[in-house]
């Protein structure tokens, strides 16, 4: 499966490739932790939801920062990974980075964006963001993003 995002539209596209389908459990990176996934669009949620939990995450959603924030105040020690989009309305999502390392310092979070003026992938590493990923991306690429993050 390739996940394929599109910042004019902001929804998901779901490409499915033989190539894909023969990929074994060796080629893709996979593992078992506890993921926050934060986006606002619905139809991407449902689809990086699907797709981490096929690489064999627990995995929780919220479809605003604010939700995810709340959520995190009433279990911070429950997850291993925060990955959220950076544009969302009311609070970003590096807003959502600087209020949980206050909580929970060195907790990795993953920023997901297809366009931002607010921050780059050097800023980000700068930040203490643990990884900075443009969108399109691809069920490998999130893959070896997540596993390089959390086996740090």
């Amino acid at each position: 499966m390739k996940v394929k995002y599109f910042s004019d539209t902001d929804t998901a596209h779901v490409e499915f490739t033989d190539k894909v389908k023969k990929a074994t459990p060796e080629k893709i990176p996979t593992g078992n932790e506890k993921i926050l996934f934060v986006d606002d669009d619905e139809a991407i949620v449902k689809v990086v939801r699907r797709m981490l939990e096929r690489l064999g995450y627990q995995v929780e959603t919220k479809g605003s920062a604010s939700e995810a924030l709340a959520l995190f105040q009433s279990k911070p020690d429950h997850f291993d990974l925060i990955l959220t989009d950076m544009t969302m309305p009311h609070m970003t999502g590096f807003n959502l980075f600087e209020k949980i390392v206050k909580i929970r310092p060195g907790l990795p979070v993953i920023v997901c964006t297809g366009h931002s003026a607010i921050i780059d992938e050097e800023k980000a590493k700068k930040l203490g963001i643990a990884a900075f990923v443009m969108k399109p991306i691809s069920i490998q690429e999130i893959a070896e993003t997540i596993r390089k993050v959390l086996n740090r």
